[in-house]
């Protein structure tokens, strides 16, 4: 099949992240030869050229969504599911599988209904799992494993992005003494940490708590919502992260500019039947495409171009930091976000002169700015950037 025409591509607006100045784009989503999308040539327009300075990932308007999801439908690219089984869904979870290296890979419409089956699944009944106290799973997702599975969650670590391997052990000998025996059945560890600014778990505690999980018979489950983050700031596969774990949790809407979506992976016998659960939570969404479409068109390639994004703000930062305007305080053990103090009494029109520019970056939180990377700094060099807060200024 043929990739989608660079003039139709256009049409898209801001779609096109890392064309031009970041190199290859990533190839459109039904590109089974392998085949890519070219390289913008000669001038861009002001939407190709813009910069957004927060979150995880392009920031797509409703109507760049839709531009895509013509300009896929127009070279035959989409094929429909049915009840989120098969078609442009199943695509993407094989694909998803395959990065993760895991056997199998289930789409889900969010990122809190793949924790929680993903935990459920791997308790197999009644029990408990430690988690992190700061964790999105024990925080943000309405007790619904404790409330829908009755699955007791142990908190560790609070106020940290993550726990140790004695914190751990207590947790098994406090489990053990009780009364009535109620086994920690699974372990859940989130990295990047969102509570703690995209802070990453302890590469050498999560090493120890696995090997743990596995002299005990204790399953082991991955939030890793942005773990392709960390993985290009680390410079690992992604499945490495993956490896030590049962299931994995990877969102498809933060970064892969989806709608919504999030993919569970792991084991065949766990995750085949997977979709009875899912539609028992009524979660079987008829018609799962769009987001399934939108994911797998960002998918290929994402860790190289998103390390090229990185490159691109970490010399930025080093260009800004010489000058006296400038400071910046890195969030220990992090991953794409970073604090930005800028010295000037008009902080408002300083953000204003920057969005005419091209520039969005965020509103101020006591007096610093949370800076976010992603593929959009693609799309001017570093010295650039530089130049464009300096004049701003």
């Amino acid at each position: 099949m043929s990739s989608i025409d660079r003039r139709q591509f256009l049409g898209v607006g801001t779609l096109g992240v890392g064309y031009g100045l970041a190199g290859t784009s990533p190839r459109s989503a039904h590109a089974q030869a392998g085949s890519s999308m070219p390289r913008a040539t000669g001038a861009q327009d002001a939407t190709e050229r813009s910069v957004r300075m927060s979150g995880d990932g392009l920031g797509l308007t409703p109507e760049e969504q839709a531009r895509l999801w013509a300009a896929l439908a127009s070279d035959g690219g989409i094929i429909r599911d049915s009840y989120s089984n098969g078609g442009a869904v199943e695509r993407l979870e094989n694909a998803f599988a395959e990065l993760l290296g895991k056997e199998r890979a289930v789409f889900m419409p969010t990122g809190t209904l793949a924790n929680h089956l993903g935990v459920r699944a791997l308790a197999g009944g009644a029990g408990r799992a430690i988690v992190q106290a700061d964790s999105h799973l024990y925080n943000d997702s309405g007790d619904c494993v404790q409330t829908l599975s009755g699955i007791t969650l142990i908190p560790l670590g609070a106020g940290r992005p993550d726990f140790t391997l004695g914190e751990v052990e207590s947790a098994l000998d406090r489990t053990a003494s009780g009364r009535v025996r109620t086994p920690v059945r699974v372990i859940s560890i989130e990295t990047p940490v969102r509570r703690h600014f995209g802070a990453t778990f302890d590469r050498r505690e999560l090493d120890r708590i696995a090997a743990l999980a596995r002299r005990e018979g204790i399953r082991l489950h991955l939030d890793g919502a942005r773990i392709f983050l960390q993985a290009a700031y680390e410079g690992r596969e992604v499945a490495e992260y993956a490896a030590p774990f049962d299931t994995v949790y990877v969102s498809l809407y933060k970064y892969f500019n989806a709608p919504s979506g999030a993919i569970l992976a792991g084991p065949r016998d766990l995750l085949d039947g997977m979709y009875h659960t899912r539609r028992m939570f009524g979660a079987g969404l008829p018609a799962a495409w769009p987001f399934a479409a939108i994911a797998h068109h960002y998918l290929p390639g994402f860790v190289d171009r998103y390390r090229r994004a990185v490159d691109v703000s970490e010399s930025w930062m080093e260009r800004l930091a010489r000058h006296d305007a400038f400071s910046f305080e890195q969030v220990p053990k992090g991953t794409n976000l970073s604090w930005l103090r800028v010295k000037t009494g008009e902080v408002a029109a300083f953000r204003r002169r920057l969005r005419d520019r091209g520039i969005a970056l965020g509103a101020p939180r006591e007096g610093r700015i949370l800076i976010g990377v992603n593929e959009t700094w693609n799309r001017r060099s570093a010295d650039e950037l530089a130049d464009l807060f300096v004049a701003s200024l």
